[in-house]
């Protein structure tokens, strides 16, 4: 059975950062892996993804350019790194995995696998 465990929200400022962590574990395939989140009232949305070889990745526009995806498939672990975040990034964020190829990346919304989440706050 395939399990996700996100870790390392919490509360900050605007303009500071957090690194996010979500360790795969029970898995017996490549996967690629993503990020989301959903902030209260709103629907979940799609925030980056990487492939299993780390060489194919996407961003929401969103977060371009201030959040950065990566992984170590020696430990099964994803990250988040988050710098300049806003207010607006305040949500519940989620990791989740589905088989892919080496490169391959699936559509944005196209996930079998998810762990719980872990809550990311934004002061002004």
């Amino acid at each position: 059975q395939v399990r996700l465990v996100e870790s390392g929200g919490g509360l900050v400022q605007a303009g500071n950062s957090l690194r996010l962590s979500c360790v795969l574990s029970g898995r017996t395939f490549s996967y690629a892996m993503g990020w989301f989140r959903q902030a209260p009232g709103k629907e979940r949305e799609f925030v980056a993804a990487i492939s299993w070889g780390s060489g194919s990745t996407d961003y929401a526009d969103s977060v371009k350019g201030r959040f950065t995806i990566s992984r170590d498939n020696a430990k099964n672990t994803v990250y988040l790194q988050m710098n300049s975040l806003k207010p607006e990034d305040t949500a519940v964020y989620r990791c989740a995995a589905e088989p892919q190829g080496w490169s391959s990346l699936p559509l944005r919304y196209d996930y079998t696998y998810w762990g719980q989440g872990t809550q990311v706050t934004v002061s002004s």
